[in-house]
């Protein structure tokens, strides 16, 4: 054999497995470059400079596109909880595009502010965990229905103990989760009335470790972010378990929400410990392939640490999460 065909064939497989090499990279490239689908906008919001924002726990988007949010102003979590309400505007209108402000309202009405969702009919449902209350606005703030006695806790059909959240069907009947006392999932009919409950203290299926807030997808299943046991649940709309998910990378997960479509949902959960506070991660799901990838403290993100507390999506993809530890509301542009 000649000293080229003896180079050739010593240099084929050295350039086969280099071509490997190259290929791998590429894909992990390219793996990464279809994670990185969301840019955190800056600059945004464009709120007034004399504004300061509280800590931000609800956030939904209208039909408008606008984002709606809902925000503690000075007040911080303490208990026992204060008896005053809140004086500046809680609820805030923000242009989605802009982030200007659009309309605020809310003032002397919650002593200390949690949910918020915004129904098909631009109505905003909002939680007080202190006054144990779910409240029913029109778009502008007018009170059409509250359920619960103000101040009274309890686990019957008439009282909640520190509700979190609100899911509101097509038809207008709603889900509460309730929430840091009743670690439960209440139905009601559009006008209030109490239909039935699931859940109770623990970490089995259809159990729950304060369901801290609740979605539907298009066909009605009910989706549960059951914070202290760090998992999702879902439920079929009675109540009955179909599936859950748990997280592995951090003590608690928040908040979900669910794109109008149904395939894409959104999550977000928070990580600590004795000594340093980690921040939080953005979690995309696939209804095909499950957990998709994340966003956050474990790369993608450029912003500060945060600790998030609700998130909401709009129809272009665009991601709103709420900061309850740099009380700010951050936007994540899809970008394309």
């Amino acid at each position: 054999m000649s000293f080229k065909n003896r180079i050739r064939i010593f240099l084929f497989p050295v350039a086969f497995f280099v071509l490997v090499l190259i290929q791998a990279f590429t894909n992990l490239s390219d793996k990464k470059l279809e994670k990185e689908k969301y840019k955190l906008v800056d600059n945004w919001p464009d709120l007034p400079k004399d504004y300061k924002l509280g800590q931000v726990t609800g956030v939904d988007v209208d039909i408008n596109q606008h984002v709606l949010l809902f925000h503690r102003a000075e007040r911080v979590w303490t208990t026992p909880f204060p008896s005053d309400p809140i004086s500046p505007a809680t609820i805030l209108e923000l242009d989605g595009s802009t982030g200007k402000l659009v309309n605020s309202w809310g003032e002397n009405l919650f002593i200390m502010p949690h949910g918020l969702t915004v129904d098909t009919k631009n109505n905003i449902w909002v939680t007080d965990v202190a006054l144990h209350q779910v409240f029913k606005f029109t778009h502008d703030g007018i009170l059409l229905f509250k359920i619960g006695e103000a101040g009274i806790s309890g686990n019957d059909s008439l009282h909640f103990d520190m509700p979190t959240d609100v899911a509101v069907c097509k038809d207008g009947s709603f889900y509460v989760s309730d929430g840091y006392g009743n670690s439960r999932v209440v139905k009601f009919s559009k006008t209030g009335k109490y239909l039935f409950e699931w859940g109770t203290k623990g970490t089995a299926p259809g159990e729950f470790n304060t369901p801290h807030a609740i979605d539907l997808d298009p066909k009605g299943n009910v989706y549960v972010a059951d914070r202290e046991n760090n998992r999702i649940q879902k439920f079929d709309g009675t109540g009955n378990f179909i599936s859950e998910w748990k997280n592995t990378e951090a003590k608690q997960l928040y908040s979900l929400t669910i794109e109008k479509n149904g395939t894409d949902l959104y999550a977000v959960d928070y990580l600590f410990d004795s000594n340093e506070i980690k921040g939080s991660d953005i979690l995309f799901f696939n209804s095909k392939s499950g957990l998709d990838h994340r966003l956050g403290r474990s790369g993608g993100y450029s912003g500060h640490v945060c600790r998030y507390h609700d998130i909401a999506v709009d129809k272009k993809g665009n991601l709103y999460v709420g900061d309850i530890l740099g009380n700010k509301i951050q936007k994540f542009s899809r970008k394309y």
